[in-house]
């Protein structure tokens, strides 16, 4: 099923990469269109290279010592052993809201964070579930893998806003009706397959992180838990949407409780479906 996620994963990219080209050939401007993907690559990788210290401080994060959290440390390096990983740095935040995420380009600079929020709910058990399912977004690469989605995804933003504010190339520009419906629905398209690519890392560190752990049971039950009470404890005023995907549950909307028609723009899977499908990964271990 891994295999399946990440060929999922890379099919939505490259649909992504198709939106571009066709909204380009729609409107025209090969000039404005390159622009565009020059500027969101800029920005997208700046991000991709600073997004750990970003998030890091908008989190209120502060370096965990072995001696103050000797076993968050411990399953920590347990962990990344076992999944041949140099050891992240830890660090825990101030937040109160149940959460945890990880960071960093690869896994050289990766960097763990669990909630103060998060130690207080959660079991040894669940803890390292959680743990596992993130060290496992750093071994996957989803860092990288976002941020190739983000910077295409912004490209199609810029060039369907420019297009419609400043025209296409007089050679080759599309009708004023074609620029209208580009401007409006483009980044519409370009957010709903962003979002889809969020959603099948998710899916796909949850399958990684229960087959690290051994323990598919103990992030089922994490998640359950983060869901109901990521409802109640809100998220610090900081803490940025376009951050959001980060986190192993949305901080600023909870979970996903139903399938609907705002689950297209949602960065995580609904939690009941994530549940069932690390059930069915605890049927391959036997359980």
């Amino acid at each position: 099923m891994i295999g399946v996620n990440r060929i999922k994963t890379w099919i939505l990219i490259a649909g992504l990469a198709g939106l571009f080209v066709a909204v380009g050939a729609l409107i025209g401007g090969r000039s404005g269109a390159t622009f565009a993907l020059v500027i969101a690559l800029v920005f997208n990788v700046a991000m991709y290279w600073f997004s750990g210290s970003i998030a890091i401080r908008s989190t209120r994060s502060r370096l965990a010592s072995e001696q103050e959290y000797p076993r968050l440390h411990a399953i920590v390096r347990e962990l990344s052993q076992a999944n041949s990983m140099p050891m992240p740095e830890v660090y825990v935040s101030d937040m109160m809201q149940p959460n945890a995420f990880a960071t960093g380009r690869n896994p050289r600079n990766a960097k763990v964070s669990v909630t103060k929020g998060i130690l207080e709910i959660l079991d040894e058990r669940e803890l390292r579930g959680v743990l596992a399912h993130e060290l496992s977004h750093v071994a996957n690469r989803d860092i990288l893998v976002s941020s190739v989605a983000a910077a295409i995804g912004t490209a199609i933003s810029y060039l369907a806003y420019m297009a419609f504010w400043f025209g296409g190339d007089d050679d080759e520009g599309g009708s004023p009706l074609v620029m209208l419906v580009a401007w409006i629905f483009a980044p519409l398209a370009a957010g709903i397959i962003q979002m889809a690519v969020s959603r099948s890392r998710e899916y796909q560190a949850d399958e990684s992180g229960a087959i690290l752990s051994r323990d598919p049971d103990a992030l089922a039950s994490a998640l359950l838990k983060l869901e109901q009470a990521a409802g109640r404890v809100p998220a610090p005023s900081s803490l940025k949407p376009s951050e959001a995907h980060l986190f192993i549950v949305n901080p600023l909307r909870g979970g996903q409780r139903a399938r609907s028609l705002a689950s297209l723009f949602s960065t995580h899977p609904p939690t009941a479906e994530r549940v069932a499908r690390l059930q069915q990964v605890k049927q391959r271990f036997g359980g």
